[in-house]
């Protein structure tokens, strides 16, 4: 068995703003193992300034990892648990190298074409105008839950943003949620919340900055709308250490990126601790390639969560690998009359 890793810079399409900044490239790196006249692939999909895994030495744990792939899945899991997409990556590049098809690693009906993953359209940051262009596509898509991300332009205009969706399309119509990525201070969060809470959001995205374990405690005891953990499962290793998180906090909701949490073990995880403290989820992708978004969307499915989940992001990018992945009416769907195109 031999293994090695390759670079991918993605290209945005446009520029996409998060209340981090503007994204225009996001690099990701592909393990390859080969045995006989298989090949595995997977992606390691490391989010600078996100992953906990944003180091110095992440290459040099690539390149220890692909030297050392005969050590077997499981010891390398174990020697990895500080580099959570290093272990999505291996996860993934196992299950293709044993599956008889390289990318079908969870077949199911999803990847027969005969069922669909219901999905939130992404609204990106932006001047109001930009914003309200995309909620309107999405709209006009198919879509029946938006995402829209906020705490980058003033609060007042994305209120304005909300009150004109409401004043058009009812909670019926449209979900609505909305993710801050910490934006907001502590001290505001509530008031914005009781604000928020008036266009009938289905939730609210990580409002305050992770590690503040008290204060977002009691925002989850007293907000008048959903809040979902985000950024805040970023870090946490331990299966003790997750549960003496979510019974602390007390979240209603969690959001699983499986590149941020350490793949489909550290998800499965995060998962059996949420439904014991009767905390609800979802899943959703962070950017990665089609390689991984493929990878995270055949698991998902066969979780069947009711909940639209967050893996519309595969047509963000000029250069992606062309895949049976496509998003139609508001779904993922897996055209098999498509194929996948990567070239080593």
């Amino acid at each position: 068995m031999q293994a090695s890793f390759k670079k991918h810079i993605l290209e945005f399409k446009q520029a996409s703003g998060t209340s981090r900044g503007i994204l225009k490239t996001k690099s990701t790196w592909l393990i390859i193992i080969k045995e006989n006249d298989k090949i595995g692939i997977g992606e390691c999909g490391m989010f600078k300034g996100l992953s906990i895994d944003d180091r110095a030495d992440y290459e040099e744990k690539l390149r220890w990892a692909t030297h050392n792939i005969n050590l077997g899945l499981a010891v390398l899991l174990n020697e990895l648990v500080e580099f959570p997409s290093i272990q999505f990556g291996l996860e993934m590049a196992f299950l293709s190298l044993k599956s008889t098809n390289t990318f079908n690693l969870f077949p199911s009906k999803f990847t027969e074409s005969k069922d669909t993953i219901a999905i939130n359209g992404l609204i990106w940051m932006g001047t109001k105008a930009f914003m309200n262009k995309q909620i309107k596509e999405k709209i006009e898509a198919g879509f029946s839950c938006i995402k829209m991300k906020i705490g980058a332009i003033d609060f007042n205009s994305e209120i304005e943003l909300l009150k004109s969706i409401r004043k058009e399309f009812t909670s019926k119509d449209i979900e609505l949620r909305v993710d801050a990525n910490g934006a907001f201070s502590a001290n505001e969060a509530l008031e914005k919340l009781k604000i928020l809470s008036d266009y009938n959001l289905h939730s609210i995205e990580q409002p305050i900055k992770q590690g503040q374990i008290e204060a977002m405690a009691n925002l989850c005891k007293e907000t008048p709308l959903p809040i979902a953990l985000d950024e805040e499962l970023i870090g946490v290793f331990s299966v003790t250490k997750k549960q003496e998180l979510i019974q602390t906090i007390n979240p209603q909701y969690i959001i699983l990126k499986p590149t941020l949490v350490g793949g489909f073990n550290g998800s499965d995880t995060w998962i059996n601790v949420a439904e014991k403290n009767n905390t609800g989820w979802w899943i959703t992708s962070a950017l990665e390639s089609n390689v991984g978004l493929n990878a995270i969307a055949q698991y998902t499915y066969n979780k069947q969560s009711k909940l639209p989940q967050g893996l519309g992001t595969g047509s963000l990018f000029t250069n992606n690998f062309d895949s049976p992945l496509v998003v139609k009416n508001g779904t993922l769907q897996y055209d098999n009359l498509k194929t996948w195109k990567i070239n080593l």
